[in-house]
């Protein structure tokens, strides 16, 4: 029977049980699907992943734990009647607020916004389970098997602890005592810091656009002319963004996810995990050089990937599980060091044609975290156009304030002067 504690990384997106952190990635097809190749889809994907044949077991032991679920239910399908263009959206914020409480069900579920010619497919799953390859690999399959029931797909088994990733050479006496420094500082940095009471109680919201392909290949040219990379752009021009209409509010530093696959590459492309470690990257005070910016992003980046490890950072969390009720409180009532919170997704590698549809579109994923700064920036680029979903609540960051950072950064990004 499979079981495994949730590892710290996971514990922090799970938070509890009465709090939902839902990932909704959505696609837009047009063509004709046969609602049964929905079931058949998702009894072999859920077949596939060990985490949605899950349940969460908070209650049993002192740390929460996912346990296999022998009669687990299929994945649910909700299908709902497309009105509009935007249904995806709303239908998105709806599913960030919906728990995943049912011990017969998985942690997984779909919405089909289903229209005449067309339709949108969400996946909605917990991000204690997922991270943005997780997702993106799940659209690939679903699509896959909805024009092809008859396709089989592999199976892999659930990773038992974080001690599976550990090479030979790791040196657990050392690691051990460094682990336990950590924890000691980290009781009392949590002891130091004085109670907030501060909680986001506003509405969290996504604002969503997407621009040309005129628009994506200048950027993509501009960052190639000027030696940097569209990410660095990316942080630079909304960091600049935030300075031009925070002022002295503004933090002048991104926290940017990394896929963990590229230092674990045990971790399958097509695997359900959750761990995206990260990097904090900032800019200069008082350089309004956007370009100079970008460059010096991209080559600190380079240098925090090339330190990076992995394997170890995951294995020191596994030490912090008794303060990870303090890192949440903290994350929930903290305004933190950064401005937002940046994933660049890239190029989504998803096919467009099938043989019964076409894939039109995807939108970048959506969540609404609980945390204080809740800012959220996802990129995602798809049939030569890049896709934003920026997420945030009214209470820290007034969705009005929100639409005029992104057009400064966008006028930023685009600005044909700097090409």
């Amino acid at each position: 029977m499979m079981r495994r504690n949730l590892m710290m990384v996971e514990r922090i997106m799970y938070v509890d049980s009465q709090t939902p952190v839902n990932c909704v990635f959505t696609a837009k097809i047009t063509g004709e699907i046969p609602e049964e190749n929905f079931e058949t889809a998702l009894a072999k994907i859920q077949k596939k992943h060990p985490l949605l044949r899950v349940r969460i077991d908070n209650s049993s032991e002192q740390y929460p734990f996912f346990t296999e679920e022998k009669n687990i239910g299929p994945v649910p399908l909700r299908v709902v009647q497309r009105k509009t263009d935007q249904d995806w959206l709303l239908e998105s914020e709806k599913e960030w607020m919906d728990l995943f409480e049912d011990e017969k069900k998985p942690l997984a579920r779909l919405v089909w916004i289903k229209g005449e010619d067309v339709s949108e497919i969400l996946w909605v799953l917990p991000h204690c389970i997922c991270d943005g390859t997780s997702i993106v690999n799940l659209m690939r399959e679903l699509l896959s098997l909805l024009d092809d029931p008859s396709m089989e797909l592999g199976q892999y088994y659930l990773v038992n602890s974080v001690d599976d990733f550990l090479p030979l050479e790791f040196d657990m006496k050392r690691k051990k005592r460094k682990a336990g420094m950590f924890r000691l500082m980290a009781r009392f940095f949590f002891l130091m810091q004085r109670k907030s009471r501060k909680r986001n109680t506003g509405k969290n919201y996504a604002v969503h656009w997407k621009l040309n392909p005129e628009m994506t290949s200048k950027i993509t040219e501009k960052s190639k002319a000027h030696g940097t990379s569209v990410h660095a752009l990316l942080c630079s021009s909304f960091m600049q963004a935030f300075r031009e209409l925070q002022g002295s509010r503004a933090r002048g530093k991104v926290i940017s996810p990394v896929d963990v696959r590229h230092f674990i590459p045990e971790i399958g492309q097509d695997h359900v995990f959750a761990f995206a470690p990260t990097v904090e990257l900032s800019i200069k005070k008082g350089n309004q050089d956007m370009l100079e910016n970008a460059r010096q992003i991209k080559q600190n980046l380079l240098e925090k990937i090339k330190k990076m490890d992995a394997r170890e950072l995951l294995w020191m969390g596994e030490q912090m599980h008794p303060v990870v009720e303090r890192m949440t409180g903290m994350l929930k009532s903290s305004r933190g060091g950064h401005d937002v919170t940046l994933s660049n997704m890239g190029k989504i590698n998803i096919p467009g044609d099938y043989t019964h549809f076409k894939l039109e579109t995807v939108f970048s994923p959506t969540v609404a975290f609980p945390w204080l700064n809740s800012n959220t920036l996802v990129a995602t680029t798809y049939n030569h156009q890049m896709d934003f979903t920026f997420m945030s609540n009214e209470y820290f960051l007034p969705r009005e304030e929100a639409v005029k950072i992104k057009d400064k950064a966008i006028e930023l990004l685009t600005s044909s002067h700097e090409i």
